[in-house]
């Protein structure tokens, strides 16, 4: 049984958030959303409360919304909700600002958690845009030409014969991203259990038309809106970009289906709609859709029970959750950075090296709260671009440990391909065991060494 706790922001010193908000944007309370080295990002006058499974009476509800002014936005309750026999939580708009309402909520007998709806961005930086086709080192090995020891070793998974497999999916939660793109669209994955375009909530989920996946930031099935969805873009790409077309870049898994849960818009997400990302695709695969893990290059805010408990969902539903570590040059054993930082057994957190194979300087780094390593400087993947009026494939080089996080994604994918039916665990397992010691990593993550996907 859980305890009756009220979750408060950790304002720690040394924690950056990389959220970019206009203040215009907020009607109240705007010194609430103010980006610092103090403070994290949250939604202004918004908060999240679950109250205990069972005693989210009409009264128990009454009476705190009572206490803090409180007008209910959104009753969320997922199908990994109800599977899980999990009551609902509630966004919740607050006359108060958002601590001051926490506050009051303090000691509620029937309340399991209140917590600010923190706001989430991706972890990337752009770089030089002379980068070319040819500068995918992120894919090479020992073996490969050209060659570079400090790529993921992905061009001998190939060489033997493991490219991937169309019957395993991945999931991306970030922005949408373009999946009419001609490195993307033979791996665009659709949703079996929908039809596309007949107005109707064919598998029962409570999302209508979920065709390639849903957009939590904008409410709807439109999981591509143009050239602001080029972080989702990119991270696919290096997920699963078609190989052996000719064309453009190769992902880590050659074949792969990809599928969306955007939530990150242009001010950057929150917390009330990542619950609900993470939560449909653990839907998907209680619906028997072979998500094997989801890759999460976006972080901010501080602790969030609401989002601790969607990824243990996931945990049970067998996916794993692959994020990044964050792009601070923190030490996040010290000052913990989120979501990568949840203690969750199926997280594998992420940091970025450079071709060199010295630590990314940008990257976050923890002996015991980052797992490994992977190519995330430099990095040459799929991205949308406009041309005379159109959207068009293109391509572009980020950095980041955004761009890290989705080579392991890649390698979640290479290894579910060979080994059919393996658990979350047995594919973390093989990821962390068969890292490459790197120096540059040596106690600075749980592994010590760098992705290395050749023997999958």
């Amino acid at each position: 049984m859980k305890l009756n706790k009220l979750i408060f922001p950790v304002l720690a010193s040394g924690m950056l958030l990389t959220v970019s908000c206009e203040k215009d944007n907020f009607t109240s309370e705007q010194e609430e959303a103010v980006v610092s080295k103090d403070q994290l990002a949250f939604v202004p006058n918004e908060v999240l409360i679950k109250f205990i499974d069972g005693k989210s009476s009409t009264k128990a509800r009454s009476t705190a919304l009572s206490l803090i002014g409180g007008t209910i936005v959104e009753t969320i309750q997922t199908s990994a909700m109800k599977s899980a026999n999990r009551d609902e939580v509630l966004l919740v708009s607050s006359k108060l600002s958002t601590l001051d309402a926490i506050a009051k909520l303090k000691g509620h007998a029937e309340i399991e958690y209140a917590e600010p709806n923190f706001i989430y961005n991706h972890h990337a930086t752009s770089n030089d845009p002379s980068y070319t086709n040819g500068t995918l080192w992120g894919m090479y090995g020992d073996a490969t030409s050209p060659a570079n020891q400090y790529g993921t070793q992905a061009g001998e998974a190939w060489a033997a014969g493991n490219t991937g497999s169309s019957t395993v999916y991945v999931g991306i939660i970030d922005e949408g991203y373009m999946y009419t793109h001609e490195d993307l669209a033979a791996n665009a994955g659709t949703n079996p259990g929908e039809i596309a375009g007949n107005g109707v909530d064919d598998d029962g989920n409570g999302l209508v038309d979920d065709v390639y996946g849903w957009d939590f930031d904008g409410d709807d099935s439109s999981v591509f809106d143009g050239v602001d969805d080029d972080h989702g873009t990119h991270v696919a790409g290096t997920i699963g970009g078609v190989g052996n077309n000719g064309t453009g870049i190769a992902g880590v898994a050659w074949n792969v289906k990809l599928m969306s849960a955007k939530f990150l818009g242009r001010r950057g997400g929150t917390t009330a709609n990542a619950i609900k990302a993470v939560d449909y695709f653990t839907g998907l695969k209680q619906n028997g859709v072979n998500i094997v893990a989801t890759n999460n290059s976006w972080g901010g805010g501080g602790f969030s029970q609401g989002l601790y408990d969607a990824i243990e969902r996931a945990n049970t539903a067998g996916i794993l959750f692959i994020a990044a570590a964050g792009n601070a040059s923190n030490n996040n054993d010290a000052s913990l950075s989120y979501p990568a930082s949840y203690t969750n057994s199926n997280i594998i957190a992420v940091a970025s090296i450079t071709n060199s194979g010295g630590m990314s300087s940008f990257s976050n780094y923890g002996a015991t709260t980052v797992d490994i390593g992977a190519p995330g400087s430099g990095i040459y993947s799929s991205v949308p671009v406009r041309s005379k009026g159109q959207m068009v494939s293109g391509y572009a080089t980020y950095s980041g440990t955004s761009m890290a996080t989705p080579h392991v994604s890649g390698g979640a994918a290479l290894y579910a391909a060979s080994h059919p039916g393996a658990t979350a665990a047995q594919i973390k397992s093989a990821i962390m065991t068969s890292a490459v010691p790197t120096s540059s990593l040596t106690g600075k993550c749980v592994t010590g060494g760098r992705l290395n996907v050749s023997a999958f």
